[in-house]
C-alpha cells in the first residue's frame, strides 16, 4: 500500500507557521491586537489572521496608529476592509495628541516619531498584552534582531538583551504585569513572499501600490505627494510621473518609485530585480542615521 506525501511549498509553510502563531497567541494572552495600517504587510496579516480562526471571526481587534498625514486611498482602504469584515477598529490618532498639546509637531512636519507615545497609550488604556505587527526580518537591521515574541518593559521599551530564544517553534509569552509581547508573524517573510502570496491569495491592496498618474515633487532623493506636510517648498517643482508606492506610511517621509508595475506580475518582476528593501528605497524616517530604527523601537515604536 502506498502513501502520497503532501509536499508544502515555501509559501505554504510560511502561512502554516503565521496561522500556528496567531492560534498560540490566541490561547496565551488574554487581549491581542493587531496593528493594522491598510498597508501590504498589514492586510497579509490580517488575511493570515482570517485564516486562522475561520469560520469565527478574527478574535481581537485593529489598531491603527493614524499619524494624520496619510493618502487618502490608503484611508478609506482602512475603513472598506474594517466594515468588510465586521471587524472593531482602535485609532490612535497623533492629530488628537498635537491638539490639545501632548505633542509639538516637528519643524521638518513628519509625524512617525510622533507615533510611539499614542501607541504606548493605547496599548496601557486598551491593556493590550499582546501587539501583532507586520515586520519582517528583511526590511532593515534593527528589525533583524527581534524573536517572533517581543517582550516589551512595562514602558513598552524593547531591550535586545532581554530577547529569547525560540528554538524548535517554542515561543515564551511570559510576562510581568504591565508588560506586553510584541508579536511577528510575518518574521520570517521577506517582501517578494508577501508579494508572491498577495498573488496566490487574490488580496485587495490600497491602489497606489500599483503604477498610476500622480503629481509629485522631489525632496531627499526621494518623490513625495503634495499633502500637509509643508511640501512643495518654492524650489520643489511639481511634476506629473507614472509611479507606485512600495510601503504606506506618514506622507512627509514615505516616497513613491518611478515604475510601471501596474499589476501584480509586473510588481513582482521588479521586486524580484530590486537590491534594496522597501524602507531602505522609499522611507526617510531610516535614512536619519544607521540606528535610527533601532533607537525608536527602544522608545517604544513599533
Amino acid at each position: 500500500m502506498t502513501s502520497t506525501q503532501t509536499r508544502l511549498d515555501s509559501l505554504d509553510r510560511l502561512e502554516s507557521e503565521a496561522i500556528h502563531i496567531f492560534r498560540e497567541v490566541a490561547g496565551e494572552f488574554d487581549r491581542p491586537v493587531i496593528l493594522f495600517s491598510g498597508g501590504k504587510d498589514s492586510t497579509v496579516l490580517l488575511h493570515l489572521a482570517i485564516k486562522a480562526f475561520w469560520p469565527a471571526p478574527v478574535p481581537f481587534p485593529l489598531l491603527h496608529v493614524d499619524t494624520g498625514h496619510n493618502l487618502a486611498e490608503v484611508i478609506e482602504f482602512r475603513d472598506r476592509t474594517v466594515e468588510r469584515h465586521g471587524l472593531r477598529l482602535v485609532v490612535a490618532s497623533v492629530q488628537d495628541y498635537i491638539d490639545d498639546g501632548r505633542l509639538e509637531e516637528r519643524a521638518d512636519g513628519t509625524r512617525n516619531p510622533l507615533q510611539t507615545t499614542p501607541l504606548l497609550d493605547s496599548i496601557t488604556g486598551n491593556r493590550f498584552d499582546a501587539v501583532f505587527g507586520g515586520g519582517r526580518r528583511d526590511e532593515e537591521r534593527a528589525r533583524a534582531k527581534e524573536r517572533i515574541f517581543s517582550l516589551r518593559n512595562s514602558f513598552g521599551q524593547w531591550d535586545p538583551r532581554r530577547q529569547r530564544p525560540e528554538l524548535w517553534n517554542l515561543y515564551n509569552g511570559r510576562h510581568r504585569p504591565g508588560e506586553h509581547v510584541r508579536v511577528f508573524p510575518l518574521s520570517n517573510w521577506t517582501e517578494l513572499d508577501v508579494w508572491r502570496y498577495i498573488k496566490r491569495e487574490a488580496i485587495e491592496l490600497p491602489s497606489i501600490y500599483y503604477a498610476h498618474r500622480r503629481e509629485v515633487f522631489q525632496r531627499d532623493g526621494m518623490w513625495l505627494t503634495a499633502g500637509p506636510w509643508f511640501g512643495p517648498r518654492a524650489d520643489e517643482p511639481v511634476r506629473e510621473l507614472t509611479v507606485r508606492y512600495r510601503t504606506v506610511g506618514d506622507g512627509s517621509c514615505t516616497g513613491a518609485v518611478v515604475s510601471d508595475a501596474a499589476d501584480i506580475d509586473t510588481v513582482i518582476a521588479e521586486v524580484s530585480a530590486s537590491r534594496l528593501t522597501e524602507r531602505g528605497a522609499t522611507r526617510a524616517d531610516d535614512r536619519m542615521s544607521e540606528a535610527a530604527m533601532e533607537d525608536r523601537k527602544r522608545e517604544g515604536y513599533f
